[in-house]
């Protein structure tokens, strides 16, 4: 073998040992730097059939959204999506595009966030927690517009991951009047997870939403 080719050699070792240890490094510290994403939580609900108003609800020691926001604790940011005026319990905006139940608390935080990915939770879920969030950041794929968790081909649109991407196609079901949650799910590049195992995993009350004060357990 000439020299040439014997440096020719050594020099594509030498880039092919760098292309690896360089993947190696940012693989290591995509460990080391924690993934950013944002939190939103839905109080917009009239609270009707629960009698008063049910974020405020003191369930346990502590009103039901504050169990929410300390389950969202490890998110950049965590927001109130609200038609009504909540102090001490940081940024609140309204819907921007009301009517919409579900699909404009969703519009609305979408829009705020200012992370990629946005964790949504009614504030009536107090059985949500930071394992849980954590696990289901784990879940998302490169493809994927919403991690939620699914019973057959029933999803539950909240206490599920959002991608920010997603907000020009809800504005435009908002304003076509295609107000359901069920129709964008299906619609849309999702992972789906089988409720039924996060339930086992994460307690059997984890995607509860509490529509009278005896819905909750003692």
């Amino acid at each position: 073998m000439s020299g040439d080719c014997q440096e020719d050699r050594k020099k594509l070792m030498m880039n092919e040992r760098f292309g690896l240890w360089t993947f190696i490094l940012f693989a290591f510290l995509g460990m080391l730097i924690p993934m950013q994403w944002s939190g939103a939580i839905l109080a917009g609900g009239g609270s009707r059939r629960f009698g008063q108003d049910k974020a405020l609800y003191v369930y346990k020691g502590k009103p039901l959204i504050v169990w929410v926001m300390d389950s969202l604790a490890e998110a950049s940011e965590c927001f109130v999506v609200s038609n009504r005026v909540y102090s001490g319990l940081g940024p609140v905006y309204h819907d921007l595009k009301r009517g919409g139940d579900t699909l404009s608390g969703l519009h609305s935080g979408l829009t705020h966030a200012k992370q990629d990915w946005v964790a949504v939770a009614a504030c009536d879920q107090p059985f949500l927690s930071r394992d849980f969030w954590r696990y289901m950041l784990r879940q998302i794929t490169p493809d994927a517009q919403a991690v939620v968790a699914a019973s057959g081909n029933f999803f539950e649109p909240l206490g599920g991951l959002y991608h920010k991407s997603l907000e020009p196609e809800v504005l435009r079901r908002l304003e076509a009047r295609q107000l359901k949650m069920q129709a964008l799910l299906h619609s849309i590049p999702h992972v789906a997870l089988d409720k039924t195992e996060l339930e086992s995993r994460f307690g059997s009350y984890l995607f509860l939403n509490a529509n009278h004060p005896g819905d909750l357990p003692l």
